[in-house]
């Protein structure tokens, strides 16, 4: 489970003041920027020392925008807290604690992300084990061994149906509730494919399985895993298709679910980019999902990821639609198109001296990689890296950060312009 604003205060010692604690935390984002939702997904523990005053309405801001809490660093600008700050919180609700200046940000940006990939790994390996354990069953029992397999994988009940809606292979049936309501909803909906909701504290998942819906598959469970629920579907649809004359369009659909889900499929190329296209080219990858002609290639038209390889198609399909919302070929091009609040790159950059600000400046635009970096700058890999470490502590966050790696690039891209 993802690591609580309550579990960090108490490794970390920090002092809680106000708010629930109780959210999990799913990144650290350190600012001073007096509104800084339009950089956030929600989920965030934002870090500040108070630069700018910070008001009801900066607090409301940040609810609104699904921020699960507000650490405030003491010892610098401010001694304590503001008693503003904390009555606003606590009325909001907004989780807030203090963070001493004997505890970097660093430390907490740290801790955050260990736990997170603690629990990412966990998640992965269970997928993989689900993945496998669906897949032999696939395999030696066809489709009514994925159902009890996947029944037994979730510990709840699934039951398939065909066409006309009635059972074709179930497990735990007794425990099946009336879908009838649902079922008639996924089938006058026209696209949609799928549906997801809680009944009697039960999570339940319905599934349409292909295009052609050859039938759709139910699951419940009170420990919800989306990614092995897809996993089984493909499946299904890739054993279904065994019995009926499948095209080949349907067949690729299922193929991209499964690397949306993180599983192999072979015959890709071992980097490529994810393009979303208006029609579908030949003699290359390319798929149908959600209405798109997703296209998995080195060169192709349309609206391209960054460079990603087989294992991280869900993050270059995500960045491909991000290119396309914002009219930009390539997503590597996205942050030169972004608007800028007003004294954000000066604010950001100040700490930073010539010197290292065209260090970062390189780097960031190597991803990080330290050998071509040094190459580009003419320095060795040490100097570089000690640079590095100038430019965190000149900033007191920690460079590990995707967000404040994109701030900077941000901020040094504007300076360009």
């Amino acid at each position: 489970m993802p690591i609580t604003l309550h579990e960090l205060a108490r490794t970390l010692a920090l002092p809680v003041l106000a708010g629930d604690l109780s959210k999990p935390v799913g990144w650290v984002h350190g600012t001073e920027l007096a509104d800084p939702t339009p950089f956030l997904e929600g989920g965030e523990l934002l870090l500040t020392t108070g630069l700018r005053p910070l008001d009801d309405d900066y607090v409301e801001r940040l609810v609104r925008a699904g921020v699960v809490g507000l650490g405030f660093g003491t010892g610098l600008g401010h001694e304590v807290v503001p008693p503003a700050l904390v009555r606003a919180a606590s009325n909001a609700g907004l989780g807030l604690v203090e963070v001493p200046r004997d505890v970097p940000f660093i430390a907490i940006s740290k801790a955050v992300s260990k736990a997170l990939a603690a629990d990412e790994y966990a998640a992965l390996t269970r997928t993989s084990e689900a993945q496998r354990a669906l897949t032999r069953a696939a395999v030696r029992s066809g489709v009514g061994g994925v159902v009890r397999r996947l029944g037994q994988w979730i510990d709840g009940w699934v039951v398939l149906l065909d066409a006309s809606g009635s059972p074709v292979h179930a497990h735990n049936p007794r425990l099946v509730p009336d879908l009838t309501a649902e079922l008639a909803r996924l089938k006058t909906a026209g696209g949609l494919g799928s549906v997801a909701f809680e009944l009697d504290g039960v999570h339940v998942f319905l599934q349409v399985l292909g295009s052609r819906a050859r039938g759709v598959l139910a699951v419940g469970t009170a420990k919800p895993d989306p990614g092995i629920v897809n996993t089984a579907a493909s499946l299904l649809v890739l054993a279904l298709a065994q019995n009926d004359e499948a095209t080949a369009r349907e067949l690729r659909t299922c193929q991209f679910r499964l690397l949306l889900a993180g599983l192999p499929v072979e015959g890709l190329p071992e980097r490529f980019r994810v393009f979303l296209a208006d029609s579908p080219p030949d003699d290359v990858f390319w798929a149908e999902h959600e209405g798109r002609i997703v296209v998995l290639a080195q060169e192709s038209d349309g609206f391209a990821s960054s460079e990603v390889d087989i294992s991280q198609v869900a993050r270059g399909y995500r960045e491909a639609q991000q290119a396309r919302a914002a009219g930009i070929r390539k997503f590597e091009d996205f942050a030169g198109h972004l608007p800028l609040p007003e004294g954000f790159a000066d604010a950001l950059l100040r700490p930073l001296d010539t010197e290292t600000r065209e260090t970062l400046r390189v780097w960031l635009a190597h991803h990080g990689a330290w050998d071509p970096a040094s190459a580009e700058l003419g320095v060795h890999r040490h100097t570089l890296r000690n640079r590095v470490r100038k430019a965190e502590q000149a900033l007191n966050r920690s460079l590990d950060s995707p967000g404040l790696r994109a701030e900077l690039w941000l901020a040094l891209h504007s300076e360009d312009q």
